[in-house]
């Protein structure tokens, strides 16, 4: 809907900087008349450099010289009236005045130049960042997904950790993972694997053998790339997911990634038992297990890297996302995903260690009867 044309809107930026505009204004007239009505032998007019100091914070070059140029007529003013402007005092007092207004001028326009700059790479890396981490669709058949990710380098959206689904077959696939190292340094083994998962996750082979093409994948990119003296400290983490349309019965696959939390109404809280294989990168030729869980209408799986359960409060203890969840299992995805950025942030001080990770995949209800097993409880409320 569109807004009313009398309703207050947000503040305009150039509201905000004529407010503030008033400050060094306010501060070259008050220096001036206290200067003015104090005895000849105090001299105030040197604090008139403040003004023209403090504008560049909120303001640019022109904005500052017009300041600067405000403060020096302020000094020329003040000296005519203690005496007139030739005397040695007053001559230097506007020379010195005049030098800093300008030096201020100079930062002012190098600040400019060089916050355009900053926007520019900004810009850029957030563009990057967007094509290669998708967003997830919020909705896939009977699938409602939600995600969240937080970075732990600043300026940063996405780092070592990264998700992705594709459908395939009647099914959905679901990857999440973890890369060695975080932020921005970590972005390019993200690429390597969402873009092996991205081509490979559509064929009709089995997960277990989606595993082993990833794995060679970040083998091969580590043969390539890395020198002797670190082989091997390129590694991957992932856990891959296949659910299908309409049957319970889903499938998974573990390189080193911590287990999903399966959510069931009543703040039932429950971890499908797997049998994780090595990382991926580490050994190229590992066996990769499939294990499959019963996931129901109306539950909802919970994917999540190691920086969720590792963040700490100011005491030193891991966040116990189990726990936690448990009060949220009734909540849609979108909710849950709410809650958690809530909650994890206030446990961990508002920064986290690492980068973190969580999908929130809810099956839709329907009617079925359920006749498969669950994984060991974590926790029943």
């Amino acid at each position: 809907m569109t807004p009313r044309l009398w309703r207050a809107g947000p503040r305009q930026p150039w509201q905000s900087v004529h407010a503030l505009l008033l400050l060094p204004v306010a501060l070259i007239l008050v220096i001036t008349v206290v200067d003015l009505r104090t005895p000849n032998d105090i001299h105030l007019g040197p604090a008139l450099v403040i003004a023209p100091a403090l504008t560049p914070s909120f303001a640019g070059p022109r904005t500052t010289a017009g300041i600067g140029a405000l403060a020096v007529a302020a000094q020329i003013f003040i000296g005519i009236h203690h005496g007139g402007i030739g005397t040695t005092n007053h001559i230097v007092q506007i020379i010195t005045l005049t030098v800093l207004v300008v030096l201020t001028v100079l930062y002012s326009a190098l600040r400019e130049r060089r916050q355009a700059q900053l926007a520019q790479v900004r810009t850029v890396a957030e563009a990057a960042q967007h094509v290669l981490m998708w967003p997830l669709p919020e909705q896939i058949g009977t699938l409602r997904i939600a995600s969240l990710y937080l970075a732990a380098e600043d300026e940063a959206q996405i780092g070592g950790d990264l998700y992705a689904t594709t459908p395939c077959d009647g099914a959905v696939r679901v990857l999440i993972g973890d890369v060695r190292g975080k932020g921005l340094p970590a972005i390019g083994e993200a690429a390597l694997l969402l873009g092996a998962f991205r081509e490979s996750a559509h064929r009709h082979i089995p997960l277990a053998e989606l595993a082993t093409v990833l794995d060679q994948s970040i083998t091969r990119y580590a043969a390539d790339l890395d020198p002797p003296e670190e082989e091997g400290e390129r590694f991957a983490t992932a856990l891959l997911v296949e659910i299908p349309d309409r049957d319970p019965v889903t499938r998974m696959t573990s390189c080193g990634h911590p287990p999903p939390l399966l959510l069931s109404p009543g703040h039932v809280v429950t971890v499908p038992s797997l049998h994780p294989s090595p990382p991926l990168g580490v050994h190229g030729s590992a066996e990769h297990t499939l294990d499959v869980f019963s996931f129901e209408p109306g539950d909802t799986l919970l994917l999540y890297t190691d920086g969720v359960v590792e963040a700490r409060d100011d005491r030193g203890r891991f966040y116990p996302l189990a726990d936690r969840v448990a009060r949220w299992t009734d909540d849609s995805p979108e909710a849950l995903m709410h809650h958690l950025r809530r909650d994890l942030l206030a446990h961990a001080g508002g920064r986290l260690g690492d980068d973190a990770a969580l999908i929130a995949v809810h099956r839709t209800p329907a009617e079925r009867r359920r006749h498969h097993g669950r994984g060991e409880t974590a926790r029943q409320g």
